[in-house]
């Protein structure tokens, strides 16, 4: 093991919509054990699946504070994963911005989503059920308080326009963005009907949420893979386990390995202090 991740401060990584952190199907795949293994010392939110941004925030408070007394630590970096942002952006413009050092933000849709927009004028009867068969299904797999509906309307331009406003970047903690985008319908099958219609909604995406949305603080730029494909929504937390391709990057906006995309960021945070 070296110590090139070895952080100032532990890693909380705060997960996204629609699964669970678990101890043998794990929401990042192999990045944890790479973190690790270059020294980091990583914990997890543990938050549900389709919480509502505030009641995902308090289990990751529970979570955080848990950390803190096991490490001794005074604060924490927070890694966060699509809808796992806004839980973390809640969470240090609700009391805990003493305990948080950074927060750095992947695929988040801090902007909301026009395509959501558009389906949320669907009949709200319709709405209402289809989130409450899903509150019903998650509760089943370990969620306590699934609230499938507040999740949709986070998501929407106007809830997500306002969640700005109250919840601005805190003052004293680094606050980063990064985007990951696809490059076609075909660069993943399992967003091979959602691209496309977000894309003419909202235009380049993971196959899930827009590039634009995903710009919040100090943005880092867009980053895509090494081959024609891009990186999916699902990429970026290493859901196939394996690297895009071999070939070497020719430059910091293409990723060979997402595994090596995550190193990268801790290695940089440790180089600022934190």
């Amino acid at each position: 093991m070296n110590d090139e991740c070895c952080l100032k401060y532990p890693l909380l990584m705060v997960h996204g919509m629609g699964f669970r952190d678990r101890k043998h199907l794990c929401y990042w795949g192999r990045i944890p054990k790479a973190l690790r293994s270059q020294g980091a010392d990583v914990y997890f939110g543990n938050q549900d699946a389709v919480g509502s941004v505030e009641g995902n925030a308090e289990t990751v408070a529970k979570s955080l504070d848990e950390v803190l007394r096991i490490t001794g630590a005074p604060k924490v970096n927070i890694l966060a994963h699509s809808k796992g942002g806004l839980e973390s952006r809640y969470l240090a413009a609700h009391g805990y911005s003493d305990k948080i050092a950074s927060i750095t933000t992947i695929d988040t849709p801090h902007h909301g989503s026009k395509t959501v927009d558009f389906l949320m004028k669907a009949p709200r009867w319709m709405v209402k059920a289809a989130a409450k068969g899903t509150d019903l299904w998650m509760r089943i797999l370990g969620d306590k308080h699934p609230d499938c509906y507040k999740c949709f309307d986070i998501l929407t331009t106007k809830t997500a326009s306002q969640f700005n406003i109250d919840n601005p970047a805190p003052d004293g903690i680094l606050c980063q963005s990064y985007a990951f985008k696809c490059e076609s319908a075909f660069s993943d099958s399992f967003f091979c009907i959602t691209q496309p219609i977000v894309r003419r909604f909202d235009g380049d995406n993971d196959g899930l949420v827009s590039v634009d949305s995903m710009h919040w603080e100090n943005f880092r730029g867009i980053r895509t893979s090494t081959s024609k494909r891009g990186i999916s929504h699902a990429d970026v937390v290493d859901m196939r386990r394996r690297r895009f391709t071999s070939r070497t990057p020719s430059s910091d906006s293409e990723v060979s390995d997402i595994v090596n995309f995550y190193t990268g960021v801790v290695k940089e945070l440790k180089e600022l202090g934190y």
